[in-house]
């Protein structure tokens, strides 16, 4: 219920007594405050007209239309805010222009410089100095260098004449009226009044002409066009009606429009429509891209007069000393006088170019007769472009800045020789920038001394001893080279370890292969002997293909023996009995399913030896009897006739009323029957693995898998039900 009641107010009422506060302020009598925060920028257009008084004159809504109520707000939102913007940009625009700011410098500056000059240009800085440039003089005589030793001489004598002189008053040739600043405003003020059809230009006049021009058109007619759908200074009657309303009030306005004629203009002021919220965001678009401009083109006119001034106070400690010293120190005076006089030449470039795309944007508003959005667009457009130009034209003039400086300087330098006024070069003190080359070698050279830093010792001490500090994550990978640091001795024994049961696997494999321990080709016989003694030695599976490989193994018979052992687990799941008589039963099992004739030979001969080595393995373990005169001969030739089917048939009784001799003897033949028939068989593969489907191979497969279905036969794995098994004791 409280949410409902909430949602009610803000929805109804809230408009409701926005709407009737504001009609209650708007009146009919009272005039129109404006805005205070912006009435101190003093920006009026062409008619007088302070801008920061324009409003929005609609329907406020009220009580009973809460909606005209919400769309008044956002109306008066959107007035406000391009209001602020588009207001601030002309203003940064005519501020920029009228260099009040240099005056605020100018004091200040003045005397700071000549407590600075006083502070530099003592008589010993320059006795010290003019005896180390005699020394430059007396070195060059020495070695030859006549030209340079006469450049020399000469430079000296131009900076004791030039130096009293500038720092008597250093800075006057960059803040006097006279100075490179105010010949660079005045020059720039000139080509902006020939441009706006002004033969004798008044700074004051004209700024308020350019911000009066840029208000009707920035300003005063896109506001006209957003309430009333038209601009309404078309008709003389309308503009003062709208002129005087605006510094009135809503209600005045409206009858000046009615009376002059124009009721179109009176209807749309009536009812807000969201159409014109969205050309407000339109204009609040375009106003913020005046907005950059204005700031950038500022910004750029008043760092440009400091840069001068900065380099007026370089100057100074270039005439007080740096000057009479031969090599980076005149270099640094010659930088600072070029500097300072492009700089005061930039800055002129710049006011021309404010002053001309200022222009430029009142003739595109006068171009288009009435279609102010279009021209807004347009002149958006022409600003982005306006960006682009002035860093162009600023990069332009940064790289002729840096080449003049260095021509001038390698003159000095090279004692105006053929070379130096030929052939370039770089001069003492230019560093990567000379000649206008570079941001990018400055930019180069910054880089590689952050590099030497980075990589400095003391740098990475004084970074609690963590190195290249200033690389991306330096601090985790100080705490992981520690955390590796701590373990590395365990990993060392580790290697060491790991290392030993390595070399003990290629022994043991040496050793199953018949004592062949070199890395020569192996036989199937010998990498299966191997394999089988693998895990006797502790190795684990993972390294047993390694092993063979190391042996001598082809990767060919690794794979081959590794599918032979996966076969023979295959075929161990159904075969019952001790382990070693489920590996050489399932061992032969493998050899009778994998002699299919689209199986490569080897694959025949792999399954033969896996097999002889299971079925040996099992003739190991099969224990034989002890006493021979106890074995009940008759029970071991009948199970000898008996076929496997028969074999099967033996009872418990039957098991149970022989002695263990006798049923150990019956283990043993038929084991050694088994291996009889199985070796023959590998040894015919081995021979020959190409044979492997002839008919007297399938004899011999068949008399395996005879001699496995009797052992299987005979295997219990239940003593109480089947009886003893005769593979165990």
């Amino acid at each position: 219920m409280v949410w409902t009641l909430s949602a009610l107010f803000v929805l109804l009422v809230f408009p409701g007594l926005v709407g009737a506060t504001a009609a209650a302020q708007s009146g009919t009598s009272g005039a129109n405050s404006g805005i205070d925060g912006l009435s101190w920028m003093n920006v009026s257009d062409s008619y007088g007209v302070p801008v920061a008084n324009y409003q929005f004159v609609t329907d406020h809504g009220g009580i009973f239309d809460p909606g005209a109520a919400w769309l008044w707000m956002l109306l008066g939102l959107e007035l406000v805010g391009y209001l602020i913007i588009a207001i601030t940009a002309i203003w940064l625009l005519g501020y920029a222009l009228s260099f009040q700011w240099l005056s605020l410098f100018s004091g200040a500056l003045h005397g700071i410089g000549r407590n600075f000059t006083e502070t530099v240009a003592t008589p010993a800085a320059l006795v010290t100095a003019a005896t180390l440039g005699a020394f430059c003089v007396a070195w060059f005589v020495l070695r030859g260098y006549q030209a340079k030793a006469v450049m020399q001489i000469i430079t000296m004598l131009v900076v004791a004449v030039i130096g009293p002189m500038f720092l008597a008053d250093p800075l006057a040739e960059v803040l006097s009226p006279d100075g490179l600043l105010g010949q660079g405003r005045d020059v720039g003020i000139s080509v902006a009044a020939g441009l706006n059809g002004d033969a004798n230009p008044d700074p004051a006049h004209l700024i308020s002409s350019l911000q009066g021009v840029l208000a009707d058109n920035l300003i005063r007619e896109p506001l006209q066009v957003w309430n009333f759908g038209h601009a309404v200074d078309g008709s003389p009657a309308c503009r003062a009606a709208w002129s005087t309303g605006v510094l009135t009030s809503d209600t005045t306005m409206r009858n000046g429009l009615q009376a002059c004629g124009d009721a179109p203009a009176v209807g749309r002021s009536k009812t807000p429509t969201t159409g014109q919220v969205a050309t407000g965001l339109m204009l609040l678009i375009c106003s913020a891209l005046l907005l950059l401009f204005a700031v950038f083109l500022a910004v750029r006119v008043i760092k440009a007069a400091l840069d001068a001034i900065f380099h007026g106070f370089s100057t100074i400690l270039g005439f007080a000393a740096g000057g009479f010293i031969y090599g980076p120190t005149q270099t640094f005076l010659v930088r600072s006088v070029v500097h300072g006089i492009v700089s005061a030449a930039r800055m002129t470039l710049y006011v021309i170019f404010l002053s001309f795309y200022t222009t430029f944007l009142g003739n595109i508003f006068q171009q288009a007769q009435g279609h102010v959005m279009a021209a807004m667009v347009t002149a958006g457009i022409v600003e982005v472009i306006a960006f682009s130009q002035m860093k162009k034209l600023s990069r332009g003039i940064s790289k002729s800045n840096d080449w003049i400086a260095n021509r001038f300087a390698v003159a000095v330098q090279n004692g105006m020789s053929k070379t130096a006024s030929g052939g370039g070069g770089t001069a003492l003190g230019m560093g990567a920038a000379h000649a206008g080359g570079g941001k990018g070698a400055a930019l180069m050279t910054r880089l590689a001394i952050l590099n030497t830093l980075n990589a400095n010792p003391a740098v990475a001490w004084a970074a609690a001893a963590t190195n290249m500090p200033g690389s991306p994550q330096s601090r985790r990978k100080k705490k992981a080279d520690l955390a590796n640091m701590k373990g590395a001795p365990m990993g060392l024994e580790s290697n060491v370890w790991n290392q030993a049961a390595r070399d003990s696997a290629r022994i043991k494999a040496g050793i199953r292969a018949g004592n062949d321990f070199s890395r020569g080709p192996k036989t199937f016989r010998q990498l299966t002997n191997i394999l089988d003694g693998l895990p006797d030695a502790g190795v684990p599976e993972s390294m047993h293909i390694a092993t063979l490989l190391m042996a001598g193994a082809t990767h060919e018979q690794a794979i081959h023996l590794t599918r032979a052992k996966a076969a023979q687990g295959a075929h161990k799941q159904d075969v019952v009995g001790i382990p070693a008589v489920q590996k050489a039963v399932a061992a032969t099992y493998s050899v009778m399913n994998h002699v299919e004739p689209t199986d490569a030979p080897a694959v025949a001969e792999v399954m033969a030896e896996k097999a002889l080595m299971a079925v040996q393995n099992l003739k190991r373990v099969t224990p034989s009897p002890t006493d021979p005169n106890a074995v009940n001969h008759v029970f071991v030739q009948r199970i000898k006739d008996m076929s496997e089917t028969e074999l099967e048939g033996i009872t418990k009784e039957e098991w149970d009323a022989e002695n263990r001799d006798t049923r150990w003897q019956v283990a043993t033949n038929l084991t050694t029957e088994l291996n009889e028939a199985t070796q023959a068989y590998a040894d015919a593969v081995a021979a020959d693995p190409t044979r492997a489907h002839a008919p007297d191979m399938d004899i011999m497969r068949t008399r395996m898998a005879v001699a496995a279905r009797r052992i299987q036969a005979i295997s219990r794995t239940d003593p109480i039900s089947q009886g003893r098994d005769p593979f165990q004791s």
